[in-house]
């Protein structure tokens, strides 16, 4: 079995662009994912404590679209649904469940567009599964507004 703390390292891809002025500015505003990470429902919860969770989440949700920051969010099957795909060496391979093992997993996400990135700390501060867990705050790349470098 693989080491998982060194078998899990980010996918980042690294582009050498210049970026028009101000930084990633659409005429709306700027994207944000919420990506919201927390720990495995194992069947244990009370159907008390999931109706909890989701009227917490359907509040949200009104309150996003009261702000009309929501642009998109769903919520993901769990991991043992999952499979990971791998290409090395021209050859792919896949795998039963999650990148890596971790005490949080990814649940779901949410795709807003702000005026700032404060409007997108405080609409991740009220994330019923910042709560639970965390959400990781990361700004989308506008690829029209990047003009590739030769």
């Amino acid at each position: 079995m693989e080491d998982v703390e060194h078998a899990a390292r980010p996918f980042v891809v690294v582009i050498e662009a210049r970026l028009s002025e101000p930084r990633y500015r659409r005429e709306m505003g700027m994207q944000y994912t919420l990506l919201i990470y927390t720990p495995e429902a194992d069947g244990s919860e009370a159907p008390e404590e999931l109706k909890k969770m989701m009227d917490e989440y359907w509040a949200y949700e009104a309150w996003l679209t009261e702000k009309g920051w929501k642009r998109a969010g769903e919520a993901l099957h769990e991991t043992a649904q999952a499979t990971t795909v791998r290409v090395r060496g021209g050859e792919t391979t896949s795998t039963d469940g999650p990148f890596a093992e971790t005490k949080e997993q990814l649940g779901g996400f949410y795709l807003l567009e702000c005026d700032n990135i404060d409007q997108a700390l405080e609409a991740a501060a009220k994330c019923p599964g910042s709560q639970y867990g965390s959400v990781e705050v990361r700004p989308v790349i506008d690829f029209s507004q990047v003009q590739a470098t030769s």
